[in-house]
């Protein structure tokens, strides 16, 4: 199964992928004003591939046959105070601070 995939004008790390090279015929309209105008990245064969690096193989092929389309978005933001916050608590309750 062969793809195109496509990263975002308008938003960071984010990637659109299609069956069919500059075919967005099955991507809906206001993704499409969203996403912006798509920038081809690489053409790739998803049969040879055995994993991709952030997304995840089988559901990319899945929702490309079903849907037409994949959308990948960036990763949540980490929320590092948060992450201090708990580290704080784990230390108090070991009575280490």
């Amino acid at each position: 199964m062969l793809c195109a995939i496509y990263k975002s004008t308008r938003k960071a790390q984010t990637y659109l992928f299609v069956k069919t090279r500059d075919d967005f015929s099955t991507v809906p309209d206001g993704l499409m004003k969203t996403f912006g105008t798509p920038a081809l990245v690489t053409l790739i064969n998803l049969a040879t591939k055995t994993k991709l690096a952030m997304a995840d193989l089988d559901k990319v092929k899945i929702n490309l046959i079903e849907k037409g389309f994949y959308l990948q978005l960036p990763p949540p933001p980490e929320d590092l105070l948060k992450e201090h916050k708990a580290t704080m608590d784990a230390l108090k309750e070991q009575g280490e601070l």
